[in-house]
């Protein structure tokens, strides 16, 4: 799930014009402005239903997980789907909407987190998840280095981890399970700088080629489903790996 750029495979930029470096930062901050939201609204909603029994009934029973339940542990992949594939058809607002709504569901799962694991460990991961994606955010956006020639190899370790993680759900391994975390931290980290060049590079490209309001709105919002989804899964093997449980 990546934006094109033609410019993406462009090395050592020495130079970028005044306007263009703007242009960049607002589409730059409009990207971290949404994802900002998204998790605002996720924490919200993760908070609310943590702290409800009533609303925690609905999500499950004596006998587990309601239909609700299962709907939204497997729903969060549909909307990133649907996003991804619909990207075109879909207008700037359906876009948002369907954002917001996955924002939301990720909510309502995580609020088992924090059931599961204790407050501070859940502070602790957090701050450190927040800490790790600024430093490489940084990074991405300074460095003069071409990380495109990364992409390739990063999103065949993000399908490795899935992969495995599919394995270890049978077969139970605690080691594997922590290999793949500190393996998961390791490419979602890169995956933060990696992706923000690559955004950093479309906002400088945007007003030379043209593109319209409307499909800005729409590079943003997709935008900033990638850098929501590099946090949370920073922060997720962040908790599998040093999350004391309740």
């Amino acid at each position: 799930m990546e934006l094109t750029n033609r410019n993406s495979n462009t090395s050592n930029i020495t130079y970028v014009p005044t306007g263009e470096q703007a242009g960049s930062r607002s589409f730059l901050a409009n990207v971290f402005l949404l994802m900002f939201i998204a998790l605002g609204v996720s924490a919200l909603v993760a908070w609310q239903f943590s702290t409800s029994q009533t609303l925690l009934s609905y999500m499950v029973s004596s006998t587990g997980l309601t239909g609700l339940g299962k709907i939204t542990i497997f729903a969060p992949l549909g909307f990133v789907l649907l996003m991804s594939f619909g990207y075109q058809r879909l207008s700037a607002p359906a876009l948002m909407g369907l954002f917001m709504a996955y924002a939301v569901i990720n909510g309502i799962s995580f609020s088992f987190i924090l059931l599961a694991f204790t407050p501070g460990s859940v502070l602790g991961c957090f701050l450190s998840a927040s800490a790790m994606f600024g430093v490489m955010a940084f990074m991405g956006y300074t460095t003069d280095q071409d990380l495109s020639k990364f992409g390739r190899i990063l999103m065949m370790g993000v399908i490795g981890v899935l992969i495995a993680m599919v394995i270890n759900y049978f077969l139970h391994s605690s080691q594997l399970d922590y290999i793949i975390s500190i393996i998961g931290v390791m490419v979602f980290t890169a995956l933060t700088a990696y992706d923000v060049q690559k955004l950093k590079r479309i906002g400088e490209g945007l007003e030379y080629d043209g593109v319209s309001a409307k499909d800005t709105k729409k590079m943003s919002i997709l935008g900033a489903l990638n850098l929501y989804l590099d946090f949370i899964n920073i922060f997720l093997f962040l908790l599998r790996l040093f999350g004391n449980r309740r």
